[in-house]
């Protein structure tokens, strides 16, 4: 499986805390069936002043320490982008790594606040959209605006955004709100991707396979694999030379 959101890197948002967690989290990953791993650090103005050069930089750090202890854990990098007006300004100044390219769009993960949908999300998406960029909703199912009434995701995907559930949440790890939203937009196919957005060992590790198994249950095996192997590869296939089946 490819998981194409997860915090591995150390010390550089809420994820992982220390080479030695990102490691074992490696290895987790590895036991799971994840062959590769898009390294996903938050861009949150203010909180996370990542950036594209620095997240590159913790990156190639970080595979070379898979290197040396022999995980066999592919690595890519791009970030969660929490929603706010300094996107464009950071787009501008090519602050944001992309996770890949879809069809002459670059696809940007987008991160919500867990509240609620901010307002004149839609005319940002409509912006983004012009300019060639289609954002990709992180865990909209773990938004309580979105638990509420799932529904309101569909005017977004009709706009053009794509969307991506945690796995654990189909596992029920963050609650049946969360855990009925995931249901409800895998029902629907309108969920493009499954990732772990994994941030540590215990409470959130880096896991996809009893979801893969879930959605096999709910839509049928085909969905599952499409899910957590073959959209995925599509989307991050520039990151790779070929990203391998799992």
């Amino acid at each position: 499986m490819i998981d194409i959101h997860c915090h591995l890197l150390p010390g550089i948002d809420d994820g992982s805390s220390s080479i030695e967690q990102s490691l074992q989290m490696a290895k987790l990953a590895v036991a799971d069936g994840i062959t590769h791993a898009i390294l996903t650090p938050h861009i949150n103005p203010g909180r996370w002043d990542n950036s594209t050069a620095l997240i590159a930089a913790a990156t190639e750090a970080f595979r070379a320490a898979l290197g040396a202890e022999n995980i066999a854990l592919q690595l890519g990098f791009a970030a969660e982008v929490r929603i706010s007006d300094q996107i464009f300004q950071q787009l501008d100044n090519g602050q944001i790594p992309f996770l890949g390219e879809l069809d002459g769009y670059q696809v940007m993960l987008l991160e919500f606040p867990h509240s609620h949908i901010v307002p004149g999300t839609g005319k940002l998406v409509d912006w983004l959209i012009r300019h060639r960029i289609r954002p990709l909703i992180a865990h909209p199912e773990r938004n309580r605006e979105l638990m509420q009434s799932p529904e309101k995701l569909l005017p977004l995907i009709d706009q053009g955004c794509l969307a991506q559930v945690t796995g654990a949440s189909l596992t029920g790890r963050f609650g049946e709100g969360s855990s009925a939203a995931a249901e409800f937009y895998i029902r629907k196919q309108v969920i493009s991707y499954v990732a772990s957005d994994a941030h540590n060992t215990s409470t959130r590790p880096p896991a996809m396979a009893a979801a893969r198994q879930i959605i096999a249950s709910m839509v049928g095996a085909d969905i599952a694999t499409r899910l957590t192997v073959d959209a995925p590869r599509q989307l991050v296939a520039s990151q790779f030379a070929a990203p391998s089946h799992a």
